[in-house]
């Protein structure tokens, strides 16, 4: 069977269908689905069957994979994680959750853009899901700035933002608690306009869960034009919702795209794997 991309009827997303991750992909495979997540931004690959090491080769295709995750944490009685691979799990053992971010809604971000080199891609598969909830919703970052109103285009055009690890302008002591993301204090400052390195395209580069301040704005000053781009970039005409399955791989493009996630019951086990390929410092649009 011949690998297959399929569009969803979104602003963003493509099913791939025909292929098995858990085996080497051919070097035309691989070109077909490097286009297509070019052309996307988000590529869905259902009814996988994968371990860590599947998932590594795969991701480590698209690039180099960080030495170890972050914040990641380990079941004692599952089988040893690969070091580049981060279990995020709301799911707790001996009292203690075996994984990270585990509870609760959490806003629109990208992968480490509070690092000076932030993620290029990230994928996530899953092993189990809520009933309910628990969604991702994928923002499409390039329609965000085509879209955007002139006078901000204008006004933005060399501007930059810092952002800092679960520190943005917007998120409550509540979700800080929820996602248990105390004691990293990484940020870095960049565009809030970015052009794809491969693409050209021009997204918006900042979030309601990471992006703290306008560099050389006052705080009201700064407050309010980022709820005008927050506001404007979760707008749901550019979003598409996914809503997993077990056997779901999903990989996004963290140079175009913003994600969040939709609240689950605490009571629902939600077990999900990720890596990342790492990045560089993005580009300034202008």
């Amino acid at each position: 069977m011949s690998i297959e991309i399929m569009p969803l009827d979104a602003a963003l997303g493509a099913r791939v269908l025909g292929i098995n991750l858990s085996k080497d992909i051919s070097c035309d495979d691989f070109s077909t689905i490097h286009a297509a997540w070019l052309k996307y931004h988000v590529l869905i690959f259902p009814d996988q069957n994968l371990q860590d090491k599947d998932q590594v080769r795969f991701s480590r295709m698209f690039g180099e994979l960080p030495s170890k995750s972050p914040h990641s944490r380990g079941s004692k009685s599952g089988d040893q994680l690969h070091q580049s691979v981060m279990l995020v799990s709301n799911i707790r053992e001996d009292g203690k959750v075996i994984g990270s971010l585990p509870d609760g809604e959490m806003h629109f971000h990208t992968d480490g853009a509070y690092e000076r080199d932030p993620y290029r891609y990230t994928m996530l598969y899953a092993l189990e899901v809520p009933k309910e909830g628990g969604d991702t919703l994928f923002a499409n970052m390039c329609l965000a700035f085509d879209t955007l109103p002139g006078d901000l285009k204008l006004r933005l055009s060399k501007a930059e933002a810092e952002q800092g690890f679960y520190t943005g302008v917007d998120v409550s002591a509540k979700m800080k608690r929820s996602l248990r993301v105390d004691g990293y204090k990484g940020s870095a400052v960049h565009p809030i306009f970015i052009r794809h390195e491969e693409t050209e395209r021009i997204s918006v580069y900042v979030n309601r869960l990471l992006t703290r301040r306008i560099i050389g704005f006052d705080d009201e000053e700064s407050q309010s034009v980022l709820s005008r781009l927050f506001e404007h970039s979760e707008r749901s005409e550019i979003i598409y919702q996914h809503k997993w399955k077990p056997g779901d791989l999903v990989a996004w493009d963290n140079r175009c795209t913003n994600h969040a996630r939709t609240d689950f019951s605490a009571g629902e086990r939600r077990l999900l794997r990720r890596t990342t390929v790492q990045g560089r410092k993005p580009m300034a649009a202008f």
